[in-house]
């Protein structure tokens, strides 16, 4: 996004919702001029202009100082999204509250008209002179009522803001808390059978073990890296393939040591990497001639034989931005179409060229399961498959919701994962 379209587009809407969060969660639940006012309005500012400064100051700013801007910068995207969430259902709640509230004020103004001397004269009850006496006319008095409903008292309206306001940041806290929780936690490990048509009987139970962004950056670095080959290879593959997004944005300088571990992945016949679209942000050359230095084989605009079946892959869409975009035919073309073939390709929405070129299985990430939800359940509306299997033609797709995180650091409906897939062929 360019920084004119951010300036004119993203932050007036941000700028929005902090003051819509500002006005239900501080001018709502304190006095004018108090020390909490105050406090609460720096504190909102503060985390807003995080919030901003986190992702450019990820390859802008010392790796300290990024760090020290980032994770409340980026646990806050998430924490105004549920907050600003919360507060728009917890109008639903401050209405009922409110006529609550104006009711008993009603009743009390009601009941004090009622006990206060003549007040029978005030509801327009008082005695005619020549017409007799109310009471000799047999007619019931009138009961007193307020000429409107009374007004909430300031202090009452105080409660329901805060009311409010503590429901909605309990809630709020508990999705991030468990989205963090998640999204920082070991990923799970799934295991999928995949029955290739053509596959070749000598391949039958060939098992790929599948990751994807993994995404270092300034919140997560070799200690994740070393945990996630520590899983992989736990599975004892035979090949383990690594669809793009390996780093968020950063040069190999800032995070090349985050990403060694992986020169230790254990697999029969290798590791295998394509480039996503934050290779490109970051400079996928530089990241390309590092993870081949790692022992890893990239696969770019190629494919290898394999036992059984062809391996390819193609660089990601963004490349073509760059002069480095997917050639299909580069590595698709000329095939033997009697042999089945595996293509990594890192946006599922590349099914359509890999369908067009026969492609048995498609293996890709980019998604992440949507991350947070509700934008899980948006995502479908732009990608042919979020997460899992489908089917597009003859072609399969799969879609991983990888293991690390774009922004903030929290998965909430959209749980992170290592797949294992066993290729079957149905001639063995």
């Amino acid at each position: 996004m360019s920084s004119a379209l951010f300036v004119a587009l993203v932050l007036p809407l941000l700028a929005g919702v902090h003051y819509y969060v500002w006005r239900r969660t501080v001018r709502d639940t304190t006095t004018p001029g108090s020390a909490w006012r105050r406090s609460g309005t720096v504190l909102i500012v503060l985390l807003g202009v995080l919030l901003v400064a986190a992702p450019p100051g990820e390859r802008a700013l010392p790796a300290p100082l990024a760090t020290a801007v980032g994770w409340p910068g980026f646990v806050w995207m998430a924490g105004i999204l549920y907050l600003a969430l919360a507060l728009l259902v917890g109008e639903v709640l401050r209405v009922i509250l409110l006529r609550v509230e104006r009711r008993r004020a009603t009743a009390g103004a009601t009941a004090a008209v009622r006990a206060t001397p003549g007040a029978r004269s005030m509801a327009g009850g008082e005695h005619v002179p020549g017409t007799g006496s109310a009471s000799d006319t047999g007619s019931p008095e009138p009961e007193p009522e307020p000429a409107s409903p009374a007004p909430i008292h300031p202090s009452r309206r105080l409660f329901v803001g805060r009311a409010v306001a503590l429901a909605s940041g309990a809630a709020a806290t508990a999705a991030v808390g468990y989205g963090a929780y998640t999204a920082l936690g070991p990923p799970r490990i799934k295991h999928i059978t995949v029955p290739l048509a053509r596959l070749d009987p000598a391949a039958h139970g060939f098992r790929i073990a599948l990751i994807s962004d993994i995404h270092l950056n300034v919140l997560v670095g070799r200690d994740r890296t070393r945990q996630l080959v520590d899983l992989l290879n736990g599975t004892e593959p035979d090949l383990v393939a690594i669809v793009g997004d390996l780093v968020e944005d950063a040069d190999v300088a800032d995070q090349g040591r985050a990403a060694e571990p992986l020169a230790d992945l254990r697999a029969t016949h290798g590791a295998f990497f394509v480039t996503g679209n934050h290779e490109f942000y970051s400079g996928a050359a530089q990241w390309v001639r590092f993870v081949r230095g790692l022992g890893l084989r990239t696969l770019r605009n190629e494919r290898v034989a394999l036992p059984g079946f062809d391996l390819a892959g193609v660089e990601d869409e963004s490349g073509a931005e760059h002069g480095d975009g997917p050639d299909y035919e580069a590595a698709l073309g000329g095939r033997d179409r009697d042999r089945a073939v595996v293509l990594l390709a890192h946006q599922p929405a590349q099914v359509d060229e890999a369908a067009r070129y026969g492609v048995d299985l498609q293996l890709s990430g980019h998604t992440h399961g949507g991350q947070l939800w509700p934008f899980n359940q948006l995502m479908g509306l732009s990608e042919p498959n979020v997460a899992g299997l489908s089917r597009h033609g003859d072609t399969l797709l799969y879609v991983t919701r990888g293991t690390g995180f774009w922004g903030p650091p929290v998965r909430l409906g959209a749980e992170p994962d290592i797949t294992v897939l066993e290729l079957t062929s149905p001639r063995a």
